[in-house]
């Protein structure tokens, strides 16, 4: 490692609110923030753009031959392309962590992105290198967070949200007598619906578990939010109330994102 890079290696990291953009021009951003995580942002407006002939020889330099295999089994051209950015964002942020905080170096055709075959956890993304991942894609991007524990990222456009999810999403009544939950209260729906979506792809359930489970408690002005797991999120991480957790969510260019780490 040159000097330049171990002296970027041991500069402090920005915080979420310092580091994380959305900019469909840009085809990728890694940012290294506190935790540590490393975030990856892969443009899927400018995978879109690609040709035929151009997007081959991003798949080539970046797919394993499993995954170039994967890759020609998705005959429908928009799941194919989040497909894609999902599969560069998670490689590179494991790519630039290792690279910022072991010293290793893996091209990113070796890192190998599978799922979590079956159960509760089905359809979680898991690398072949001592990391966590976590990944979500809305629209014009695909993110994924890379760090030494687990990690929940969701991402949501900004969008009206439906009756029924708004009434999902809504305070408890009693609510205004709780002033924890007054922050809250100002939150957009759609970034409530990514807290809970985040702290349940941080144990690896996703939607299977209800997301009424994750009880939204406070949001400071900083991003960081607080919950609590209701009885049924409990049933299966009883734990999860006595552990620490870090929290984090923002609305950013006109999308909701959140992030759960440890």
């Amino acid at each position: 490692m040159s000097a330049a890079m171990a002296s970027l290696a041991r500069a402090p990291a920005p915080g979420l609110d310092e580091s994380v953009t959305l900019d469909p021009s840009r085809p990728l951003r890694i940012s290294h923030v506190r935790g540590p995580l490393t975030i990856a942002v892969v443009s899927i407006a400018w995978v879109r753009e690609l040709d035929d002939a151009a997007r081959t020889v991003i798949e080539a330099r970046h797919l394993s031959t499993d995954e170039l295999a994967r890759a020609a089994e998705l005959r429908i051209r928009k799941r194919r392309l989040e497909w894609l950015a999902g599969r560069l964002a998670i490689k590179h942020s494991v790519f630039a962590y290792q690279q910022r905080h072991i010293g290793v170096s893996l091209c990113t055709r070796g890192i190998e992105v599978g799922v979590v075959p079956d159960g509760m956890r089905a359809g979680k993304p898991v690398v072949n290198a001592p990391v966590e991942v976590g990944l979500s894609h809305s629209a014009d991007f695909a993110v994924a967070a890379c760090g030494p524990r687990a990690v929940g990222i969701d991402v949501e456009r900004g969008r009206q949200v439906p009756p029924v999810l708004a009434e999902l999403l809504s305070l408890p009544r009693d609510a205004a007598e709780d002033p924890g939950l007054s922050s809250v209260d100002t939150m957009p729906l759609s970034l409530r619906w990514a807290c809970k979506e985040a702290v349940l792809k941080h144990f690896g359930f996703g939607l299977r578990v209800d997301t009424r489970e994750v009880e939204l408690i406070r949001w400071r002005p900083d991003g960081r939010f607080s919950w609590h797991a209701g009885p049924g999120l409990r049933r299966h991480v009883p734990w999860a109330d006595d552990t620490r957790f870090d929290s984090w969510a923002r609305e950013i260019n006109g999308y909701s994102m959140a992030l759960v780490w440890q």
